[in-house]
């Protein structure tokens, strides 16, 4: 009890001034619900999401954007691995020099342009070049990976290089190859040490899927655009929408805050 009266002595002017600010809070946001009829709005959200079933366009952009996401990341993971491991190789050969200097321009390109820029010249210039029928979703999936891919090898490349030279020079002291040697005794060490980069650059996917809408697949984004649309009421859809990817960030930051936790007590044992 004592210490109770003792923390309201020394801080009774920070709790009234948090009682205010709470206040003036409470009161801004009575106006705005007021102001913005949001118990009309709530209900015309309530219709279009559950009577006219629009929470299955939701669960449909919902599961586009994990597509997306994940299995951008993972194309985005093999390439960016491959792009390291050349990169980082000693340019005594010819041929090692020219695969350098193509990736290095890939990077360029897919670093250097934006995302929309890379999906709408994939889907509409480079895919029907190539004579390829695919369906949006799908050319999202490659693009995002191919766009990944450029990130995640200067990621890699960094995790590669933390790594201690000399257990690369004792792989190759007991005979085994190079390639070998990177894929069992330097990469998955690199992966533990950029981990958190990698959890980032999912986040950065997710949050990037918004612009797939551009080529016709049906995302978070435009699932809750169709629902605005259906009765010109925007604000709503809007907020929930920004409410589920604020959700997915911060479970994807829990998610590698474990695993991290994990692999830090594997390293200790």
């Amino acid at each position: 009890m004592t210490k109770i009266k003792d923390f309201f002595k020394k801080h009774w002017i920070d709790m009234i001034v948090i009682t205010v600010v709470i206040a003036l809070l409470a009161l801004l946001c009575a106006s705005i619900y007021v102001q913005f009829n949001f118990e009309k709005k709530l209900n015309i959200f309530y219709k279009n999401f559950i009577d006219n079933e629009g929470y299955k366009e939701v669960l449909k952009g919902l599961g586009n954007t994990a597509t997306i996401a994940v299995l951008g990341l993972i194309i985005g993971i093999v390439i960016g691995t491959f792009i390291a491991v050349i990169k980082v190789i000693p340019p005594y050969k010819r041929i090692v020099r020219y695969m350098q200097k193509a990736v290095s321009i890939y990077v360029a390109f897919f670093r250097g342009t934006p995302i929309v820029v890379q999906l709408l010249v994939g889907y509409f210039i480079i895919f029907p070049l190539l004579r390829m029928k695919i369906a949006p979703v799908d050319a999202s999936v490659w693009i995002f990976g191919l766009n990944s891919g450029a990130y995640i090898s200067e990621i890699m490349r960094g995790g590669i290089n933390s790594v201690d030279k000399g257990q690369l020079e004792a792989a190759r002291a007991v005979g085994m190859p190079f390639s070998t040697s990177m894929l069992k005794i330097v990469v998955p060490q690199a992966v533990k040490n950029i981990l958190p980069t990698l959890g980032n650059e999912f986040i950065a996917l997710i949050k990037e899927t918004s612009v797939v809408g551009y080529v016709g697949a049906v995302d978070v984004t435009m699932a809750f655009q169709y629902l605005g649309s259906s009765s010109y009421e925007y604000m709503i859809p809007y907020l929930v929408m920004a409410l589920i990817y604020i959700i997915l960030v911060a479970g994807i930051s829990l998610i590698v805050k474990i695993i991290e936790r994990k692999l830090a007590k594997s390293e200790r044992q």
